[in-house]
């Protein structure tokens, strides 16, 4: 019962990370997250910038914590990482902390809040965004067949590349003797003035 429970989750998980990106975040990095907010017929986007103080990883049920001082108030919002009105999630600044959850930054303020900076390098995302391709129609046959089948699609397009090549090489030399014209007849012109 459970397998079945974490496959459906999985399915889930990819459906709603194929149209967006989730970088790989940790507690004590500044974010910035940009919300879909409805009101009435219309809607905007609106950004929330602060430091992650927590992060709860539950599946589909995943969410993390962010926390900003807006005009000397403490505010904070609790994201569902994977909610379809959470447009973007950028990492602006990586911080350096030894702790999973930072709720001791709710009773400090001014400079005893800040956080060290730390360089983690390029992380690759934690969903990244895949584009879709589009279906690809399979035989009723055997595996074998159906594998067969595949092999000279990948050729004929390996042959595409290779009749392509040519045109754009033959490009390439025509814009090349087109300058070499203008050169010319540029120098022409000057031995004209003199």
């Amino acid at each position: 019962m459970s397998n079945l429970l974490e496959t459906f989750e999985k399915q889930q998980i990819e459906k709603l990370t194929s149209k967006k990106r989730v970088p790989a975040f940790r507690p004590g990095d500044t974010l910035k997250v940009t919300v879909r907010i409805t009101e009435g017929s219309k809607s905007r986007l609106q950004a929330f910038e602060g430091i992650c103080i927590a992060r709860k990883n539950n599946s589909v049920n995943s969410n993390f914590t962010v926390r900003k001082i807006s005009h000397g108030e403490g505010v904070e919002r609790v994201f569902p990482l994977f909610s379809p009105l959470v447009e973007k999630i950028e990492v602006v600044r990586k911080g350096d902390v030894r702790r999973a959850k930072l709720y001791y930054l709710r009773e400090l303020s001014g400079k005893k809040a800040r956080i060290a900076d730390k360089d983690r390098g390029d992380e690759a995302d934690q969903y990244e965004y895949i584009e879709e391709a589009p279906p690809v129609e399979e035989t009723k046959t055997a595996d074998t067949d159906t594998i067969a089948a595949e092999e000279p699609k990948a050729d004929e397009v390996e042959a595409k590349q290779a009749e392509t090549k040519p045109a754009e090489e033959s490009k390439a030399e025509a814009a090349d003797e087109s300058s070499k014209e203008e050169e010319k007849a540029a120098e022409n012109k000057l031995d004209d003035n003199k």
